[in-house]
């Protein structure tokens, strides 16, 4: 987890530039609008706003940003895979 004193997003690990532009497009612009929020809800602001479906793997990063947004140590993104499969195989 990046310094309390820090809200960038992207001294998150996994996010960069172009994460942190699609989470701005979800009226997300510093770590705390991160912490206690629902990535998949996240996720589908960001699909239905671009109009795209995007690839799953931006809702596996979006998961370990807010993973440390709420306090935990940062995760590589490919780590959130099974949980987001499992996840989503549970919502049909």
């Amino acid at each position: 987890m990046p310094s309390k004193q820090s809200s960038d997003l992207t001294s998150l690990m996994n996010v960069g530039a172009a994460v942190a532009g699609y989470l701005g497009r979800a009226g997300i612009t510093q770590i705390d609008d991160l912490a206690g929020r629902d990535p998949f809800e996240i996720y589908e602001t960001i699909c239905e706003r671009d109009g795209v479906r995007h690839d799953p793997c931006l809702l596996d990063t979006i998961m370990s940003a807010t993973d440390q947004a709420n306090g935990n140590p940062g995760r590589p993104w490919w780590s959130y895979t099974p949980q987001r499969k499992q996840l989503l195989e549970g919502k049909r």
